[in-house]
């Protein structure tokens, strides 16, 4: 077996060593239930204290602005779903704007909403690089527009939106902004103030802490309301007993994200860049989606011609790469990707697209032994594909 060398950072993250021990207390010793009023549950109330002030530093908001969820997909319902519930019930706004290159977990709320309660929805374009194109979303805007929903920077391209530009654009019109950060925050700095939005959803494995755990910022003073019943746990947006555990890796992995991520960006890029330009120059019929525009610094989704992404993935795969053909959460689908195709691609060269997502542990040596390797996959599968 080849070694093994991943390259999927974007799909997940392994947890930091540092965080796995900051957990692994909390599933023994230190057990309690934090509404608890004993030692037990008091000593845990701490731990979440601590926790949220961190996910709060890095996401650039206060403590008791961040509710504590499953992951991003939770984040996203309860941000989208509640605060255009609130808004509508205040002032009979029923219109969502959104962009056509979010992940499923906001496009999917947005059609369910539509579908099942009554809401338009409006699905904003973007240009040929992936950025959403503000004029449109300017036109978009109205009165009876009760949510802008645009993703900070999109899981298959890597590319980041002006959601300050869109921020200032709906706050003209008093509309409340939500981003998708699942895949901004721990590769960028990421502000909710400076960005001027309302809701703003991360999740722990994206930046090397637990899966099954996430935050969603929420403004004080932003209408939503809560999207399952319960207890009043997470100030009576979530209800449920707290992932004590999870919730300490979060808090964890926000911290040493806050600290480390000037010295990983510089080095996450550098690799990024290199094996762009390697790849670019050894493989002819290859291009960058996205690559005329800002991007995270470890993205990369290349489009290869003549031959199917899949097709490259699984043989990557085999000579222990581990890449993406898309996002992870539309795995298993044939179709070409929805993301590119709304960049302009065609079908043909949409199914060609590969993500490269790199990590802060990825090395110079591993994108060497990729270089290698890439150009061989390519010519190979282009031996035997009868497109020419």
């Amino acid at each position: 077996m080849a070694r093994r060398t991943y390259f999927d950072h974007n799909a997940t993250t392994a947890a930091r060593r540092e965080v796995v021990e900051a957990m692994l207390p909390f599933f023994r010793e230190r057990f309690g239930n934090a509404s608890s009023i004993h030692l037990f549950g008091q000593e845990n109330r701490e731990a979440v204290d601590a926790a949220r002030a961190h996910v709060a530093s890095l996401v650039g908001g206060e403590p008791e602005e961040i509710i504590f969820t499953s992951g991003g997909t939770e984040s996203d319902n309860l941000a989208i779903r509640g605060a255009a519930r609130a808004r509508r019930r205040a002032s009979k706004a029923d219109r969502i704007v959104t962009s056509a290159i979010e992940h499923p977990a906001v496009l999917k709320t947005c059609e369910d909403l539509g579908r099942d309660e009554g809401f338009r929805v409006t699905y904003v374009p973007c240009d040929r690089d992936g950025v959403v194109r503000l004029d449109e979303l300017e036109r978009a805007l109205s009165p009876a527009t009760a949510l802008v929903t645009v993703m900070l920077a999109n899981n298959e391209t890597g590319v980041i939106q002006p959601i300050r530009e869109i921020a200032a654009l709906a706050r003209r019109h008093g509309i409340p902004v939500h981003t998708d950060a699942v895949q901004g925050a721990g590769k960028i700095p990421v502000d909710a103030g400076d960005l001027g939005v309302d809701l703003l959803s991360i999740a722990g494995h994206k930046f090397y802490g637990p899966k099954g755990i996430g935050a969603l910022y929420v403004r004080r003073g932003t209408p939503i309301e809560a999207i399952s019943t319960g207890g009043s746990h997470e100030c009576g947006l979530r209800p449920g007993t707290e992932n004590i555990p999870g919730i300490v890796g979060l808090g964890e992995a926000a911290r040493i994200s806050k600290r480390e991520l000037p010295r990983e960006m510089e080095h996450i890029r550098a690799l990024r860049d290199r094996l762009e330009r390697s790849v670019l120059e050894r493989v002819p019929d290859v291009s960058i989606a996205g690559a005329g525009a800002l991007r995270v610094p470890n993205t990369s989704n290349m489009l290869v011609g003549r031959v199917e992404g899949e097709a490259v993935t699984l043989n990557l795969s085999m000579s222990g790469f581990a890449v993406s053909s898309g996002s992870a959460c539309a795995s298993g689908a044939s179709e070409p990707s929805y993301v590119l195709l709304a960049l302009g691609f065609d079908g043909a060269a949409s199914q060609g697209g590969i993500r490269i997502s790199l990590g802060f542990a990825n090395t110079g040596e591993e994108v060497d032994a990729f270089l290698e390797i890439f150009p061989r996959v390519v010519e190979r599968l282009r031996s035997l594909s009868p497109i020419r």
